[in-house]
């Protein structure tokens, strides 16, 4: 799984999901990426299933990007415990994703992309849709 191997503090704010994403919008690597409708929280369990998908189905028929790294740690306190001790240990790490950020892309000529958009857009907590490079 994906995990920041080293990060300057422990524990983060929570920060607020507005606006449109302005780095990472539009197809740089491959011919096909996978595009962010909603904002949202991507845990790196879910990076993992996506990209455990993706190399399935293009096996060695292609490549594949994984856009998005999970570099947010989301701390939670143990249940049954008091109020007042503090913040919680971080327990999982989540990329901040917003509308429009490019998520995975996808360089393959021998497969179905709108099946495998479908699948891995399952995989995740947000809406995505495939988007295909633009040439100029």
């Amino acid at each position: 799984m994906l995990v920041p191997q080293k990060v300057k503090y422990r524990k983060q704010h929570r920060g607020r999901r507005k606006g449109l994403a302005l780095k990472g919008s539009t197809v740089a690597f491959g011919q096909y990426g996978i595009k962010a409708l909603d904002s949202g929280w991507i845990n790196s369990r879910q990076i993992e299933a996506c990209r455990v998908v993706i190399s399935r189905e293009i096996r060695k028929n292609g490549k594949m990007w994984t856009r998005i790294f999970p570099d947010k740690p989301v701390t939670a306190t143990p249940a049954e415990t008091r109020m007042g001790k503090g913040k919680g240990t971080p327990e999982y790490w989540v990329a901040v994703v917003k509308p429009g950020r490019i998520l995975f892309e996808v360089e393959s000529s021998e497969v179905n992309m709108k099946r495998l958009a479908e699948k891995v857009s399952h995989k995740l907590p947000i809406k995505t849709k495939l988007v295909a490079r633009k040439e100029y």
